[in-house]
């Protein structure tokens, strides 16, 4: 079963194995030169505020507490979405605060 695992996972690796003198005593032989990997790089969204004395919440909605202000020019590393609202970590301070989307601007 282990075997079968072992060359499952080799074959979706993109990875051969060889049939040396290791594999064929039933023993892993070393993997084939492996080609690169090219892995998607995940880039943040990055929304900056547009006004001044911009409230950021607890919460998506106007019934969460204010837990703050920012102003024009702050960016906000955008994590999440609720509605109208926004949810991210503030550059250089809090993290997981919301504040209504007429207030960003996200790339």
């Amino acid at each position: 079963m282990k075997k079968r695992m072992l060359a499952a996972y080799l074959l979706i690796s993109g990875l051969a194995l060889t049939a040396g003198p290791l594999a064929q005593a039933g023993q892993a032989a070393e993997p084939a030169a492996a080609s690169p990997v090219v892995r998607a790089v995940q880039q943040d969204i990055v929304c900056t505020v547009n006004d001044d004395g911009v409230n950021f919440r607890g919460g998506p909605g106007t019934q969460y507490p204010v837990l703050g202000q920012v102003n024009r020019g702050q960016e906000l590393i955008y994590r999440n979405e609720e509605g109208e609202w926004i949810m991210g970590d503030l550059v250089g301070g809090r993290t997981g605060v919301w504040i209504h989307r007429a207030y960003l601007a996200c790339n």
